[in-house]
């Protein structure tokens, strides 16, 4: 089912465009990183699918129901973690999310159990009576997640939902959103942290200047940005491999002291024949492997070509 879907979905306030043409579809089960720098419209086009903010032209579906004309029903379908998180310091987390509950029309015994599964999970159920203004960042991150979470919404919207959080929390809050997308739920995550995205995302939007100029698996991204995945032998002590053993479409890119760094045409075949040889020939071996590629490498390629084909100024 298409949890998260928009067509051509745009934004004006008065002559500025803050939004143009975004083309989103995530399937549930699914977690899209939507990633780019700060007043790219990344915050626009999610106050756009939550119903927030009307689209000045263009259609979005949450849950299959329209942002504009089930306004309700799309509020009600979504989770949402804003960079701004709205806790009231003056209650406890209890106070709070029975608050929060009760706007969504949840029974109170549903309430109360998610409150209690939600707060264990996080690690916030010893605090739960504590105020929130007494909450460290890291601990009001979390909460505010468990406000998103608390009524059990299909569809959720997190904006950097790691900041401020210690490398546990942090933890924590990937395995929670891991779990979510296995629970069939679709996930837009923003951040700025490219490595949380390549680890969580199926997919990769890439927002610039209110336009989305790529969006791909993050496997198909960096192919098309960084070319053909590169390989990698390592030899003992330095050694060096006679050319007359390398088999016909190894191409060499770069070597030394026994590193050898190399692109070959069908690798599930050749590099078996390529290892075979250099045994053959008894040098030694220690590994074999692809080259690590990360996403941030390809996410400032895509900026530095969007910059260099005369879209800077868009």
């Amino acid at each position: 089912m298409k949890m998260i879907y928009a067509e051509n979905l745009t934004k004006h306030f008065a002559d500025f465009v803050a939004v143009q043409g975004i083309n989103l579809d995530v399937q549930a089960g699914q977690v899209l990183a939507l990633l780019g720098p700060n007043g790219a419209g990344k915050t626009t086009t999610v106050r756009m699918l939550t119903s927030v903010l009307r689209p000045t032209s263009g259609i979005a579906r949450i849950a299959g129901y329209d942002v504009v004309e089930e306004a309700e029903k799309v509020r009600s379908s979504v989770g949402v973690l804003t960079e701004h998180h709205g806790l009231y310091s003056r209650m406890n987390a209890d106070e709070y999310l029975t608050f929060y509950g009760r706007l969504y029309r949840m029974p109170d015994s549903l309430i109360e159990r998610r409150k209690r599964e939600l707060l264990e999970q996080f690690g916030l159920g010893e605090a739960r009576k504590k105020k929130l203004g007494e909450y460290s960042k890291g601990m009001r991150q979390k909460l505010a997640l468990v406000r998103a979470l608390l009524h059990n919404p299909p569809v959720l919207l997190l904006d950097e939902p790691t900041s401020a959080m210690d490398p546990e929390s942090a933890r924590i809050v990937r395995d929670a959103i891991r779990a979510l997308r296995s629970d069939q739920r679709a996930v837009i995550l923003c951040t700025h942290n490219l490595a949380e995205a390549e680890m969580l995302a199926d997919q990769i939007a890439i927002i610039r200047r209110g336009r989305i100029i790529l969006n791909d698996v993050p496997e198909r991204l960096k192919q098309l940005l960084l070319g053909p995945e590169e390989y990698e032998i390592t030899l003992r002590n330095g050694a060096g491999v006679p050319p007359e053993v390398l088999p016909l479409g190894v191409v060499v890119s770069r070597q030394e002291n026994g590193r050898y760094v190399f692109r070959i045409d069908q690798p599930e075949e050749k590099i078996p024949l390529l290892l075979k040889r250099l045994l053959d020939q008894q040098l030694p071996v220690l590994s074999c492997a692809p080259v690590p590629r990360s996403l941030e490498e390809a996410y400032l390629r895509a900026v530095s070509l969007h910059e260099e084909n005369g879209n800077g100024s868009n």
